[in-house]
C-alpha cells in the first residue's frame, strides 16, 4: 500500500510538472522496478490528477461496512465465554444472532483463543495393549518424563516384506 502511495505521489508530481502519461510511465518503471503500477494505474491516476484531484488515498468503497466484527460484537462474546469456555461457535452464534464465521473470527482472531483438544489414541493399539495385559500410564503428550518406545526394527535391505520390527528383547527369541 505504501509503495503505491509513493507511485501516485509521484504521478502527481509528474501531472505538475506538465508530462503526459505517456512519458511517465517510463520513469515510473525506472524508479520502481517490478512494483511499478500497471500503465492501466499510471493512465488513470494521470487522468485523476490532470481533472484536478488532490487526494492520492482512495476514495471509501461502495458497499456496507463490516460492522459484525465490531468491538460490542467482542465483548458479548466474551462474556458469554466467560461465563462458559466450553461453548461451541454455533451455540455461541445462535445466542447472539451473530453469524458463525464471525463469531469464530472473534474467537480466534481478536480474542486469541485455540481449541485444545486431547491427543486421540488408536483403539486397535488400546485393545492390543489391553489383550495383552500391558497396564497403560495416562502421561502427558511430549512429557521429558517419558522414555522413547522400545521399539526397533532390523532390516537387511530396503524391502519391507523383510523387516522385523521387535517391541522388547524377549520378543526376539
Amino acid at each position: 500500500m505504501q509503495r503505491s502511495l509513493e507511485q501516485r505521489m509521484a504521478i502527481k508530481f509528474c501531472v505538475k510538472l506538465e508530462k503526459s502519461a505517456a512519458e511517465t510511465i517510463p520513469m515510473l518503471k525506472k524508479a520502481f522496478g517490478v512494483d511499478c503500477l500497471s500503465d492501466r494505474q499510471i493512465f488513470r491516476w494521470h487522468k485523476a490528477f490532470a481533472e484536478g484531484r488532490e487526494d492520492i488515498n482512495d476514495e471509501n468503497r461502495a458497499g456496507r461496512p463490516s460492522t459484525s466484527s465490531s468491538d460490542d460484537n467482542v465483548k458479548r462474546v466474551r462474556d458469554l465465554l466467560n461465563t462458559d469456555r466450553r461453548l461451541s461457535v454455533r451455540l455461541i452464534s445462535e445466542t447472539l444472532d451473530i453469524t458463525k464465521t464471525i463469531v469464530h473470527e472473534i474467537v480466534s482472531e481478536s480474542l486469541g483463543m485455540r481449541k485444545k483438544a486431547p491427543s486421540q489414541t488408536c483403539f486397535l493399539v488400546a485393545d492390543y495393549l489391553v489383550k495383552a495385559g500391558i497396564t497403560v500410564v495416562p502421561q502427558p503428550p511430549y512429557s521429558p518424563d517419558v522414555p522413547p518406545p522400545q521399539t526397533f526394527s532390523v532390516s537387511a535391505s530396503q524391502n519391507p516384506n523383510e523387516r522385523t520390527a521387535f517391541w522388547v528383547d524377549s520378543d526376539i527369541s
